[in-house]
């Protein structure tokens, strides 16, 4: 048996947690500089407010409705999934952390274990261990423990938050239930073609013969149906390292200087680089990318990227922001305001795994100088040792007028209590 474990409404959960007066009010959490909604309590959900709605354009509803709007806090939301995991884990050693708020575990030789208990002793150890709240469900397959979740998330009342698809007439009537649109695994563009040809439901889907679903939906389609007619074709899956990975942001203001855009890009380029040796990966290939504000139809409008191959793999910050700025110098031009730029960088391979040229290679003392500030950012705070070109004077930030503590890993931030 799986069990998929959801945190209910976690970005929101997370802010009520250390709030617990916003406990029943309505809570929007906004993306990056604030533009729009990421994630919405069950009760701005009720008020209107739909997922990815610009800020600015609800202004209006969040006053008048009392809706309490939240910047994306990312330290406070990470710590606190993972507090998450780590209790779960204490449940199967089998877990697949699939995204920040849901996990999947395998429980294998459980068969006379009563799993119902097993949920609510999870559910308990969780809420109480964080505040957290979720829901649980259980069933033979990865995609119907899906579907039992999203069972033991619409009906907390009956099901207590935790439901179990373990025969074949639990697994119907909930196929009979969920509309095909909300089906792990069927885009929306699938859900279309499906409805309007009459597939409502995840049980019409089910009943699609193999023929149909390979030539329409290809291997994918194929593996999800025999996942919802109780076939086990989904393993756990390892967390693999990343094949790309980006840093890009809109800035506060337009730039029209490509002084103010190098130091921009070099940041990029060093988070990149952070990430590549959190990792343990090199990368053979780095894309720059700026542009203009495309809704400032007053303004000329100019995008480029540009991707180089760097002479040999590396993960070192120095190398990486070099090339970056080579980049940048090949692609800028004069007489626009730039409104977001970025870095990509890509064609991994193991960082003790490269193939040397003959004319140039790394510089063994990256290695260690890489390490040695990575060391000291971890202990003493992010970005206290930075590159000459990342302009030491200045510290960049994304807008986040409305941002909460990050009260579990900042101790001149942590709750207080008066007794």
């Amino acid at each position: 048996m799986f069990a998929l474990v959801d945190c209910n409404n976690f970005y929101a959960s997370c802010e009520r947690v250390f709030r617990p007066n916003l406990n029943n009010k309505p809570i929007v959490v906004l993306s990056n500089n604030d533009g729009c909604v990421i994630a919405r309590s069950n009760e701005a959900k009720t008020l209107g407010v739909p997922m990815g709605a610009a800020a600015y354009q609800f202004q209006k509803l969040f006053d008048e409705k009392n809706i309490h709007v939240f910047s994306s806090n990312y330290a406070l939301y990470g710590d606190m999934s993972m507090r998450v995991m780590t209790l779960l884990n204490n449940f199967s050693p089998d877990m697949e952390v699939y995204s920040i708020d849901e996990a999947f575990l395998k429980f294998e030789g459980f068969q006379h274990f009563n799993l119902a208990e097993i949920g609510k002793q999870m559910r308990y150890k969780v809420t109480k261990g964080t505040g957290i709240p979720v829901s649980i469900g259980f069933a033979p397959t990865k995609a119907l423990a899906k579907v039992a979740n999203k069972i033991a998330k619409k009906f907390p009342s009956q099901t207590g938050s935790v439901h179990i698809i373990d025969s074949e007439e639990k697994r119907i009537k909930a196929l009979k239930w969920l509309p095909v649109e909300d089906v792990w695994g069927i885009g929306r563009q699938h859900a279309k073609r499906l409805i309007a040809m009459g597939i409502k439901t995840a049980y019409d889907f089910s009943l699609l013969s193999d023929e149909w679903v390979k030539k329409n939906m290809a291997i994918v389609g194929i593996r999800l149906k025999k996942e919802l007619n109780g076939l086990s074709v989904l393993d756990l899956e390892d967390i693999k390292p990343k094949k790309n990975i980006a840093t890009t942001r809109s800035f506060e203001k337009n730039y029209s200087k490509i002084v103010d855009l190098q130091e921009r890009v070099s940041t990029f380029a060093v988070t990149c680089a952070e990430k590549l040796r959190k990792q343990k990966s090199s990368c053979n290939s780095i894309m720059v990318f700026i542009h203009t504000n495309g809704h400032r139809n007053d303004l000329p409008q100019y995008g480029k990227n540009i991707v180089i191959k760097l002479p040999y793999a590396t993960n070192s910050s120095i190398i990486l922001s070099e090339y970056a700025n080579k980049g940048l110098q090949l692609i800028f031009k004069e007489g626009y305001q730039y409104k977001k730029a970025g870095v990509i960088v890509m064609d991994f391979v193991p960082e003790q795994n490269y193939q040397a040229s003959l004319f140039e290679n790394p510089n063994p003392k990256h290695a260690k100088l890489m390490a040695t500030m990575d060391t000291i950012n971890k202990s003493i705070g992010s970005k206290k040792i930075k590159l000459a070109s990342q302009a030491l004077d200045r510290t960049w930030k994304m807008r986040q007028e409305k941002l909460s503590k990050r009260y579990t890993t900042r101790l001149n931030e942590i709750i207080t209590i008066h007794a």
